[in-house]
């Protein structure tokens, strides 16, 4: 059951993978945003290279509970993927994934400059580590 996990940013996508039983989130590469198309088939290259049976993707919920216009944007690629995959893609509720991930790297003595490199994938292994503990709890419930 492996899972790729994305964090959907406007000039970045982070992305990590669990490993094969679906345990363990590791972060795996950061995309620069180009164009849609491009940025798509990148995604579709790295579900196949690990042979993923599903994507979640994190939503990014206002504090309030409220979808503002990053969420409506995830939405659309979120759409689009879906369009181009045959396998299910998830949405996940990430508030505070990106914030937390930078409290991580600034405690770790990790310079701002290359916080902005890793930032993403760590966000999207947080975001992918929060999705499995749900499903092994979901299971165990």
């Amino acid at each position: 059951m492996r899972i790729i996990g994305l964090d959907v940013g406007e000039k970045r996508i982070g992305v990590a993978v669990s490993d094969p039983l679906g345990i363990i989130a590791q972060g795996l590469t950061v995309i620069e945003r180009k164009v849609p198309g491009e940025d798509i088939c990148a995604i579709v290259d790295i579900i196949n290279e690990f042979k993923a049976d599903s994507v979640v993707v994190g939503m990014p919920i206002n504090m309030d509970g409220t979808r503002g216009k990053s969420a409506d944007k995830v939405t659309e690629f979120v759409d689009t993927l879906k369009a181009a995959v045959k396998i299910p893609v998830n949405t996940y509720d990430e508030r505070l994934s990106t914030k937390e991930s930078e409290r991580f790297l600034i405690s770790s003595d990790v310079s701002r400059k290359k916080r902005k490199n890793v930032i993403d994938k760590i966000a999207a292994q947080l975001i992918l580590e929060s999705y499995l503990e749900r499903i092994k709890n979901n299971v165990r419930t």
